[in-house]
C-alpha cells in the first residue's frame, strides 16, 4: 500500500443493527484495527440517525447529513448522483459492507453482498423490500470495483446470477468472538435460565422469526418427535425478535399438540447468548437459505451440538462437526434430535467436533482476509 492510504467504510449497520450484518461489521472492523499497517488510515462514516451513544467505535466516525431512510430515497430510489466526499472526505478505497454503494468520486470501491436470498428465494422476503433489493443491489454490484461475499455459496450465486467474473468476488468468512465458549459457571447459567424462564432441558433456535428460517417446519418436526416419544424431556426454545410475516410461526406453535413445550423468549441480549447456547442440548437451524449463519458457528464455539439444513452456506460453516440434513427428509431430523436427546455420549462427541471446527473461524482471520482484499483492490489486482 502507498504512503498515507485512506480507507473509508460505511459503519451505519454496525450502529443501527444489533445482530446479523451489524454484528459482523462491528466485529470485523474491531479486529481490523489491531492488524492495520501504520501507513493506512481507516475512517468510518454513518447516516445521521446512526447514533453511537455509549458504544465505542474502532475508528473515528463522521456522519452524513441524511438519515438512513432519507439516504435510501435520495441515493437509491431517486438516484441523485451526489457524491459523499463533501461530507466525509476523499478516500483511496471505499468499503460498503451492507449491499448498497453510495456515489463517490475518488478511489476504488468494494461492496459486501451477504446473501442473495432476495433473488434465489424471493418468496421468503418481504415483497416491497425484495423488489427494492432486486433493483438496487445489482446496480451497486455492477458499479463496484470488487465484491466480497460471506461464503463460497454466496460467491457462486453472485457469479451465476449476475455473470460477474469470479476474480471480481472474494470470500471473507465471518468469525466468532472469543466470548462464545462453553459456560460452566452455574451462577451465570442459572441467571440466564431465570431471566428467560428456560426449561431444564431444551433444543434451541436463535434468529429472527421470519419465513426464511423455516420455524413452522421446526415446530412440525418437534411436534412429531414429542408425539413419537412422549417421555422426551426436551422442550423447544425459540429465541429471536419478530421479523416480517411471523404470525404463522406463533399460529403453528399454538396449534401444536406439543404447544406447552414450545417457548418464545424474544430477543436475547448479546451478553446472554454464550450462556443460553451452553444451556441447550442442541441448536436446531432448519433455515431455507443463509449467507453465512452465525448462530450455528457460535453454538459450536460454546460446545453445543448443531443440527442444520444442507442449504446454501450452512454446510461450509458446520462441515462434519454437526448434523447437516436435507430439509425434505424430516425423518433424518427426528433421528438426529432423538440421538442428541437420549445420548450424552452423542452430545459430547458433537460438542468436541464443534469446538474444533469453530477454531477455524476467527475475526482475526477474517480481518486478515479483508486486508488482503483491500491490498489487492488498491493494487489494481482483482478489480
Amino acid at each position: 500500500m502507498s504512503m498515507a492510504t485512506t480507507i473509508r467504510a460505511d459503519y451505519t449497520s454496525a450502529l443501527t443493527q444489533s445482530a446479523g450484518i451489524g454484528r459482523c461489521t462491528r466485529e470485523l472492523f474491531t479486529a481490523l484495527r489491531s492488524i492495520l499497517p501504520a501507513d493506512v488510515r481507516v475512517e468510518l462514516f454513518a447516516n445521521k440517525n446512526a447514533v453511537i451513544g455509549g458504544k465505542r467505535t474502532p475508528f473515528p466516525v463522521r456522519h452524513l447529513p441524511l438519515t438512513e431512510r432519507q439516504g435510501i430515497i435520495f441515493w437509491q430510489r431517486v438516484r441523485v448522483p451526489w457524491p459523499i466526499e463533501p461530507f466525509v472526505g476523499k478516500a483511496d478505497l471505499w468499503h460498503f459492507p451492507d449491499y448498497l454503494l453510495l456515489p463517490t468520486l475518488s478511489g476504488r470501491t468494494i461492496l459486501t453482498i451477504h446473501d442473495l436470498s432476495f433473488l434465489v428465494m424471493p418468496q421468503f422476503a418481504h415483497r416491497k423490500l425484495q423488489q427494492f433489493l432486486a433493483k438496487a443491489v445489482p446496480r451497486s454490484a455492477r458499479r463496484a470495483n470488487h465484491l466480497i461475499a460471506d461464503s463460497e455459496s454466496t460467491r457462486r450465486d453472485i457469479v451465476r446470477i449476475w455473470g460477474i467474473p469470479e476474480e471480481r468476488v472474494s470470500v471473507v468468512y465471518c468469525g466468532v468472538d472469543r466470548r462464545f465458549r462453553p459456560i460452566n459457571d452455574n451462577e451465570a447459567l442459572d441467571r440466564v435460565r431465570d431471566k428467560y424462564a428456560l426449561p431444564e432441558r431444551f433444543f434451541l433456535f436463535v434468529g429472527k422469526i421470519e419465513p426464511r428460517k423455516n420455524l413452522t417446519g421446526l415446530i412440525r418436526i418437534f411436534t412429531r418427535l414429542v408425539e413419537a416419544h412422549p417421555g422426551l424431556r426436551q422442550h423447544l426454545v425459540i429465541a429471536g425478535g419478530k421479523g416480517w410475516d411471523y404470525e404463522p410461526v406463533f399460529a403453528a406453535a399454538a396449534a401444536s399438540p406439543a404447544r406447552a413445550r414450545i417457548h418464545f423468549v424474544g430477543f436475547v441480549d448479546d451478553a446472554d447468548l454464550p450462556a443460553l447456547l451452553s444451556c441447550a442440548d442442541a441448536l436446531v437451524y432448519p433455515s431455507h437459505y443463509e449467507g453465512f449463519g452465525l448462530p450455528p458457528l457460535e453454538a459450536m464455539a460454546c460446545g453445543t451440538p448443531v443440527v442444520v439444513s444442507d442449504r446454501a452456506s450452512l454446510p461450509e460453516v458446520v462441515g462434519d462437526a454437526g448434523y447437516v440434513l436435507p430439509l425434505e427428509e424430516e425423518q433424518s431430523w427426528l433421528t438426529a434430535l432423538l440421538a442428541l436427546a437420549e445420548s450424552e455420549e452423542t452430545r459430547a462427541a458433537y460438542a468436541r467436533r464443534g469446538l474444533t471446527r469453530a477454531k477455524r473461524f476467527t475475526w482475526e482471520a477474517a480481518a486478515g482476509a479483508l486486508l488482503m482484499v483491500y491490498w489487492s483492490v488498491l493494487g489494481g489486482l482483482g478489480g
